[in-house]
């Protein structure tokens, strides 16, 4: 189909600062749909049928239409954090026409005269603030897209509260507009509750020598998580991930969960992972809550049940680690029946029953088998000496290309 819908990113400075091919597709367009505050900005010469998008938000007005000349108004950029990537979900990239105009990102990285490049641009529009943790790290420049007026003070409190109270914040009001505004502070000293709500905000991470400082690679202290002793160890923990191997947009399965370490880490690993956390226990639940909101991936699914009956239903998924349950009837047969033809499952065990189950699982389907014993040098006396954990077996399997689903 041709091109009918076209997405035209303006910015504050309205209707003047749009190019010719974007004032062209307005004047012939039949409808206009966008947010109140756009269709304020066109001239009375745009004679096209002006519709604000519906609340709750809904692309409906627009995919309605399809096949007649339909013109949408977005921010800046539509392709970023923009209704111009929620369309392009929905429709054939030949049916939708873009014209972006500069984002908001783009203009603070020049009013700062920060390299682009080298900042991380994210969203709190729809999305909540912990979403942020993962982000900040010692000398990171974060270019966050504000969800109103308060959200600059609830970054800075945020921020003050791992330990990064020294930050440099920077708020960006009406980008490219007559009314633009920086407003300029630390973290830890920041004092205005509520500026425009049309802000960025730009900061500089400094972090004070006791501030909480978590890498992304797999293997985080194990102090960083609220658990009752069901804690995949950290050193065993690596391995686990690095075992499982995740890579962009993948699914895990992390089964009989205990506080969420495997899910919390392979999440981390990449901010387009997913992962859904399998548990009974209502105590153990609650601290998944706890540890996913505090090291920065709510999107962490919990699925409250037994395994195997708490399986059916779920999505495929491309990795599946089990941490407590293989001795389970049911449980490692249903997770490798659901595993996707060439994924990998990871199951760990501490006790010569569920030690049995892997060994035996293994003769069966294949699989690397391995045995991991860590020790830690801890006072003896006036001496030291190694205090030697349980041994973890692990099984790491592939599930053949040509397996069904």
């Amino acid at each position: 189909m041709a091109a009918w819908l076209t997405v035209v990113g303006i910015g504050e400075d309205g209707y003047g600062g749009l190019g010719k091919a974007a004032r062209r597709a307005l004047r012939d367009a039949r409808l206009i749909v966008g947010g109140t505050r756009h269709l304020a900005l066109l001239p009375r010469c745009i004679d096209a049928e002006r519709q604000p998008w519906p609340t709750p938000f809904s692309l409906e007005p627009v995919l309605a239409r399809r096949g007649q000349p339909v013109c949408v108004l977005a921010s800046g950029d539509p392709m970023l954090y923009g209704v111009g990537a929620s369309l392009a979900q929905r429709l054939e990239a030949s049916e939708l026409h873009i014209l972006p105009a500069p984002s908001s990102p783009s203009l603070a990285a020049a009013r700062l005269g920060w390299a682009l490049q080298d900042c991380r641009v994210l969203s709190l529009v729809g999305r909540p603030l912990v979403a942020l943790q993962p982000h900040i790290q010692p000398g990171a420049r974060l270019l966050i897209l504000s969800q109103d007026g308060q959200s600059p003070a609830a970054v800075a409190a945020l921020l003050t509260a791992r330990g990064f109270g020294p930050s440099r914040l920077q708020v960006l009001e009406h980008l490219g507009g007559d009314d633009e505004r920086r407003l300029d502070g630390q973290a830890a000293a920041w004092s205005i509750s509520t500026v425009a709500a049309l802000n960025l905000i730009a900061v500089e991470c400094r972090a004070t020598e006791d501030a909480q400082c978590l890498p992304l690679t797999p293997g985080l202290p194990d102090h960083a998580y609220r658990h009752d002793g069901q804690l995949t160890k950290r050193d065993v923990r690596a391995v686990t991930l690095a075992r499982l191997a995740p890579s962009p947009g993948e699914l895990l399965w992390d089964v009989g969960a205990g506080c969420g370490s495997i899910g919390i880490e392979w999440m981390r690993s990449h901010p387009a992972c997913r992962a859904l956390a399998v548990e009974a226990d209502p105590g153990r639940q609650a601290l998944i809550e706890h540890n996913r909101d505090a090291l920065g991936v709510p999107g962490l699914a919990l699925v409250a049940g037994h395994a195997p009956d708490a399986l059916t239903g779920l999505a495929t998924p491309d990795a599946i680690f089990i941490g407590g349950g293989v001795t389970v009837p049911g449980v490692l047969e249903q997770c490798w029946e659901r595993l996707k033809p060439g994924g990998r499952l990871v199951a760990n065990a501490v006790t010569l029953q569920s030690e049995a189950r892997l060994v035996d699982w293994r003769a069966r389907h294949g699989g690397d088998l391995v045995r991991l014993a860590v020790a830690h040098a801890q006072p003896l006396g006036g001496f030291d000496t190694w205090r030697q954990a349980l041994p973890v077996t692990l099984l790491e399997a592939r599930k053949p290309l040509g397996a069904d689903a």
